[in-house]
């Protein structure tokens, strides 16, 4: 729909406002899906989010990050992940090992056990999400998210 183009529904209506109205269903959407996914790991493995993410983030790290580098891949402050990370240690999901050549810096890895437990989660976490968007197809899904990612990459320019 072009600027100032009638809509079908609501007579002329801006660009600006159509895409306005598109982002606020982007937030929708996105608060919908990660709340049902926050629901599941509640309800399924009686843990968080932010504990997925995190052992998400080390899945794909195997030799470890150190903490800066973690909250770096995930977006968010060091503060955030301590926490985290201090209970998924305790609970025996990842370890800390001291970085050599450094005093001050450790790198969390998980452990063999945290490894089966976020494969276990991952497994389920891909089936929601497949069953939350299977209304669209794979080429839908794939253009769909081809297209997120070049407006991403404008957002990012």
């Amino acid at each position: 729909m072009k600027q100032n183009e009638p809509h079908p529904d609501r007579g002329t209506v801006s660009a600006s406002k159509e895409r306005l109205r598109l982002w606020l269903r982007l937030l929708k959407a996105s608060r919908t899906v990660e709340a049902k996914l926050r629901e599941n790991l509640r309800t399924e493995f009686d843990t968080t989010l932010p504990r997925f993410d995190v052992m998400a983030a080390l899945a794909r790290h195997e030799n470890g990050l150190k903490m800066s580098q973690l909250s770096g891949v995930l977006r968010v402050s060091n503060g955030n992940i301590t926490g985290i990370v201090d209970r998924l240690t305790e609970d025996g999901l990842m370890v800390r090992v001291p970085v050599p050549g450094d005093r001050r810096a450790t790198l969390v890895r998980l452990t063999k056990r945290g490894q089966e437990e976020f494969e276990r989660q991952a497994a389920a976490h891909e089936t929601w999400v497949d069953f939350i968007l299977s209304d669209f197809s794979a080429d839908e899904a794939a253009e769909l998210a081809a297209r997120l990612d070049q407006m991403e990459e404008g957002v990012s320019e």
